[in-house]
């Protein structure tokens, strides 16, 4: 295995052996490859840590971290100012991580890059029809699509990522993948002034292999700002949201999530529509179950098709991996697949809370950007551009605050005077009207976009958080799904193979459970068990031991990074579905973790 080292004039491919194999190799081969320009290295500040220091420090190589390393940038050559810039990437290369619908709406992109066609950006397929269905067991009905996709476009967000990271490169910036960020820095005066990359090279009973790399410590200089990017319910950025009560400084209400599954797949030409969208509601999911799917035609006869399953789900039983399957059945679906071919499988979870469940994004020291803070807008199913426009917001802020000594504060107001927070707050309603039931829900959100066109009097509540929502196995029945036929449904390790999902054997677990009896003494008993179910990668299994009694088994290399369980947890008390919020996610090897490529 290889891992690419680039910057703005220089690549070296440098093989994962000699990437480990001494102590000091990252400062040793920044210096030698990079240049000491405007950065500065130490090792004093810790007897084994390395130390780089950057003035900004950027966690996460997604639509918001590479805005905010792009747009400062840009701001450093119009100002003629020099800032060190650096992004860390847990992924084993930027975008291999990155899962989306995705429609994407170009609005930020054409402020970030106003030229991005004649930059051949990978964003060629426009919407060319604009479809919405409520679905039966058999039947699907046309309705008015609520949808405005005219001028939007279909895209793989995967491959536009990997195409920001070139721009940011050819900028200046230093891009790390394969570095995951485990640990926040703070000085004395419990200011963030950077984060740690985890130790390498760990073995699963935790002593160090031939290839220990002790983990690099990136901070900001004296004006220090650090921008947390890592997407949905980002491990360092949900460990500050609570240590520093930005949720109760912001909208104040719980966040709201869903599961996202989805295949690309490679169809018949004849059956190809480039810039096909249809968006469906319904079946399979019942009629208290948020959620729908989509099917968005690509380019080169490639069709993206998925399932969204809101999280606050009541029925244990609901198995959201095997409810994807039944989808694809459907008649109005099937016809379109058969004959095709599956090219790649991912999951991830997404935020729905919207504008209520927004936190005060600025702390000591930095800025929560993109999906960490919540910046989806639901009744669109977007997020990329908000996302976008939230990393240029903050590097603006940024810049304002190294180079003209204004505080980090300002993103938050101008953040609220974005079209960002014109947007979430038209949309606001949409998602807790679902609260009330599928039809129920429809009528309200009706009412919402033809009449009163977002201007509602009042702004709705969400519900209990979804780890609340679960209900006892008593008051359901077990669901029977039926079994894969291998041309349309699959098994989880089939789909598993397709994600590309790759972690070292040999190192400790980066899923841990805070009380391993929960699992068999109320779990099991109390809810069947839903760890086995809610999972899209089969990470959790419950097996027998040896006196045939049920033990909860966790498979921790096939994990997505999806979220949907531990949601990358860093030692706090709080999961998406779990109903006890035991599971812990901590931050495995970095470069593991699944390869997306098309997605």
């Amino acid at each position: 295995m290889y891992k690419l080292i680039n910057s703005c004039s220089k690549s070296k491919l440098i093989p994962y052996s000699t990437l480990y194999k001494s102590s000091n190799w990252v400062s040793n081969e920044i210096s030698k490859y990079l240049g000491k320009d405007s950065r500065s290295y130490s090792s004093s500040e810790s007897s084994e840590r390395e130390t780089i220091k950057y003035d900004v420090v950027i966690v996460g190589a997604g639509p918001a971290g590479l805005s905010a390393a792009i747009r400062l940038k840009q701001l450093c050559q119009q100002k003629d100012a020099d800032l060190s810039v650096c992004v860390v990437e847990k992924g084993a290369e930027v975008g291999a991580h990155i899962l989306s619908g995705n429609v994407f709406e170009p609005r930020a992109l054409d402020e970030l890059f106003p030229r991005w066609k004649q930059e051949e950006a990978p964003v060629d397929v426009p919407v060319t029809s604009d479809n919405f269905w409520l679905l039966s067991k058999n039947r699907a009905f046309s309705l008015p699509s609520p949808f405005d996709n005219s001028g939007n476009y279909v895209i793989s967000l995967s491959q536009l990522v990997r195409w920001l990271g070139q721009k940011a490169e050819e900028l200046g910036v230093e891009i790390y993948p394969g570095f995951a960020a485990s640990e926040v820095l703070c000085n004395e005066n419990n200011e963030v002034t950077g984060i740690a990359t985890n130790d390498m090279g760990v073995a699963k009973d935790g002593s160090r292999k031939e290839n220990y790399q002790r983990g690099v410590a990136l901070k900001g200089k004296f004006w220090r700002v650090t921008l947390l990017a890592e997407g949905c319910r980002g491990s360092l950025s949900e460990k500050l949201i609570k240590k520093y009560n930005l949720r109760e400084k912001g909208q104040g209400q719980h966040q709201t999530y869903a599961l996202g599954i989805k295949e690309v797949w490679e169809i018949d030409a004849d059956k190809h529509q480039p810039g096909f969208v249809l968006h469906t509601l319904g079946w399979p999911l019942d009629q208290k179950t948020y959620g729908g799917s989509f099917l968005y035609h690509m380019k080169d006869r490639q069709v993206a098709v998925g399932l969204v399953v809101a999280l606050n789900y009541q029925n244990p039983f609901l198995n959201p991996y095997e409810e994807y399957q039944r989808f694809k059945r459907h008649p109005a679906i099937r016809p379109l697949l058969e004959g095709g071919t599956v090219l790649q499988y991912g999951a991830r979870s997404l935020n729905e809370g919207g504008f209520q469940s927004i936190p005060y994004p600025v702390f000591p020291g930095g800025a929560i950007i993109g999906c960490s803070a919540g910046f989806l807008n639901v009744p669109k199913i977007k997020g990329t551009h908000t996302a976008i426009k939230s990393g240029m917001i903050a590097a603006e802020s940024a810049f304002s605050t190294l180079q003209e000594g204004l505080k980090m504060e300002n993103y938050w107001d101008n953040l609220r005077s974005s079209w960002i927070w014109e947007e979430l707050y038209a949309a606001r309603n949409y998602r807790p009207a679902f609260e009330y039931g599928l039809y129920p829900g429809l009528a309200l959100s009706a009412v919402e976009h033809y009449i009163l066109k977002g201007r509602s009097p009042v702004t709705l509540n969400h519900g209990k958080p979804d780890h609340e929502a679960t209900r006892e196995a008593q008051l359901f029945s077990p669901i029977e799904y039926p079994k894969p036929d291998g041309a349309v449904s699959f098994d989880v390790p089939t789909s598993l193979y397709r994600s590309n999902t790759n972690h070292d054997h040999d190192q400790p677990s980066h899923l841990h459970l805070r009380d391993p009896t929960v699992p068999e003494n109320i779990n099991l008993p109390k809810y069947a068990g839903p760890e086995a179910r809610y999972c899209p990668a089969r990470v959790y299994e419950y097996i027998p031991d040896e006196t045939g009694n049920l033990k909860l088994q966790m498979n921790a290399q096939n994990c997505l990074h999806c979220k949907i369980l531990c949601v990358q947890q860093a030692a706090r008390a709080c999961s998406i579905k779990d109903p006890r919020q035991n599971i812990e996610w901590t931050v495995p090897e970095g470069g593991g973790g699944p390869g997306y490529t098309i997605m």
